[in-house]
């Protein structure tokens, strides 16, 4: 009997055993998502109105429960059309926030964080500021404050050029 040269790897990589049967499911890590990206509302992806949010977490270590209780506890007086997270798994309490605030959730496909766009980019530009492992606890919030404005005084592509804060309070910058 002669195996393939992979089939031979696989098994000195898995002392002799294939890592799943035939029909293995994957299971670890999923959620039950509510929404598909390809379902959500037109207007939140052209980002022609205020209330369609997105979401990420970028302290590692996130529970459920606590990122739910976050999302409640900022988002109950806003103006709120729809919430687009990654698949991670401190999103997976997501009928919680929808029950109560009447939000409803669209996740990406998996593997594809990417495609919630916005989410990405700021988090990338949030790493400028606190780099991976930045110990949060020992910011002040007038630091916070201050990352906060530059990052929404900061002109988007995706905002036609236009700054979050231009945007939200439809007013111009001038930028020299």
């Amino acid at each position: 009997m002669q195996n393939s040269s992979s089939t031979r790897q696989e098994q000195i990589n898995h002392k002799g055993k294939s890592r799943h049967s035939k029909n293995y499911v994957e299971k670890r890590g999923k959620i039950k998502i509510s929404n598909l990206l390809s379902q959500r509302p037109k207007e939140a992806n052209e980002r022609t109105r205020f209330g369609d949010f997105e979401a990420d977490t970028i302290v590692g270590l996130m529970d459920s429960k606590t990122v739910a209780q976050a999302m409640i506890k900022l988002l109950r007086n806003q103006p709120l059309c729809s919430i687009t997270p990654d698949r991670a798994k401190e999103f997976s309490d997501h009928k919680l926030v929808t029950k109560e605030l009447g939000v409803e959730f669209y996740f990406p496909p998996p593997h594809h964080p990417w495609e919630g766009g916005t989410n990405e980019n700021t988090k990338g530009l949030l790493r400028e500021y606190f780099p991976k492992g930045y110990d949060f606890n020992d910011l002040s919030e007038k630091t916070l404050e201050a990352v906060v404005e530059q990052l929404n005084k900061r002109p988007r592509k995706c905002l036609g050029y236009k700054s979050p804060w231009e945007v939200c309070f439809s007013k111009s910058l001038h930028f020299i």
